[in-house]
Order: structure tokens, then sequence, then C-alpha cells
């Protein structure tokens, strides 16, 4: 039987309270990375102070298409969403 992927959208919060919203397949190996300052250009320059918020997607087109939706949101609506304020389901 083949093996279901499970993708997940993350959201970080950096050291200068802004976020960094990534996507990954291991949560625990990406943050590590991000940690240690391979994780990527945004991190490595703001610092990485903890994870916030996780979400769970089977179809990774559509993780995809989630992690864009979330980087275009304000840090705001982002904090909305990290509060349980903001649900996936909603509309924009």
């Amino acid at each position: 039987m083949k093996q279901k992927w499970k993708w997940y959208i993350y959201i970080l919060k950096c050291k200068d309270d802004t976020y960094y919203t990534g996507m990954t397949w291991r949560v625990d190996l990406r943050y590590d990375q991000h940690l240690s300052g391979l994780g990527g250009k945004y991190t490595a320059k703001h610092g990485v102070k903890k994870i916030v918020y996780i979400e769970e997607h089977e179809d990774f087109e559509q993780a995809r298409v989630r992690e864009q939706q979330i980087k275009n949101w304000s840090q705001k609506k982002k904090e909305k969403l990290i509060q349980g304020q903001w649900k996936k389901e909603w509309q924009e």
C-alpha cells in the first residue's frame, strides 16, 4: 500500500515579532533548519522565537495554495488565525 504524504503549513514567530509562513512535510526538521540559520533568508535575518501555528494537509497543491494565501495576509490577520479567531474555511 502506498503511503500518503502529509503536508504542513506552519507559522513561525520571529525575534522581531514578525511572522514567517512556510510549508514542509516534516515540521520538526524544518524548524531545526530555521533555528540553525539554514531555513531561509527571512528567518536567518529576523531570527526565530517559536512555532505558533501548524495546519495539516493531505494534498500538496492544496497546501501550496494555502501557504500562499496565508503569506499574503497582514500580520493582524495571521494573529487572528494563530489565536483561533480566523478559520481556514472562512473566505478572504
